[in-house]
């Protein structure tokens, strides 16, 4: 099986900026919405305009250990457009079939040393004030709580213009960790340092 890991973030608060650190030669990005990355990227496999089908074509083919899919929340958000004109909510269910779906197939069927990285924006609780995993509305989220399909939760954050993830929630986030994988409740934001962190706790 492997591995999915959630990465959380406003826009602007370095989750793309982490994939510099990556080997181009070890890493596949799935680009669903934007068309660059925030640095200098040449030598990086980068797929654009990512889709579900996109992605899973991908990962049929042998050989990567890590991918991202950068601004993941916009698979669901695309489709919600793509089927604007539909009424009744059976398209929010199949939005949310669809999203954990891609997340069953890497945690079941993907080989153990595969991790993928869903780089997803954030948005805030309007009753509970909870920094959250961004979807596309209330219903959606009754049908799917994202970070309960995770066992990794990062958020990225910045704070006197650092960039760091934070590991574990304060109660305000849904930031979470197995035990003793990171040795710090902000680390830095670096997606190679997290990788190798992750590698070494499972032992991939």
């Amino acid at each position: 099986m492997g591995t999915a890991v959630l990465i959380l973030g406003r826009t602007g608060s370095g989750k793309s900026y982490a994939i510099k650190t990556m080997d181009p030669e070890k890493v596949g990005i799935f680009e669903v919405e934007k068309q660059h990355l925030p640095f200098k990227a040449k030598d990086f496999k980068v797929a654009k305009n990512a889709t579900y089908q996109v992605i899973a074509a991908a990962f049929k083919e042998p050989g990567l250990k890590a991918y991202v899919i950068d601004d993941s929340q916009y698979l669901m958000v695309n489709e919600l457009f793509d089927r604007a004109k539909e009424t009744g909510y059976q398209k929010f269910t199949d939005i949310a079939l669809h999203f954990r779906n891609l997340i069953h197939y890497i945690n079941h069927d993907l080989p153990d040393d595969v991790i993928v990285y869903f780089l997803h924006h954030t948005e805030t609780d309007s009753n509970t004030g909870e920094i959250k995993a961004k979807t596309v509305g209330k219903m959606l989220d009754n049908a799917l709580t994202v970070e309960g399909c995770f066992d990794i939760v990062l958020l990225a954050s910045v704070e006197n213009k650092e960039h760091f993830f934070i590991t574990q929630s304060d109660g305000y986030t849904t930031a979470k960790s197995p035990e003793g994988m990171f040795d710090d409740l902000k680390i830095p934001n670096d997606l190679n340092y997290v990788d190798t962190k992750i590698r070494e706790y499972y032992g991939l």
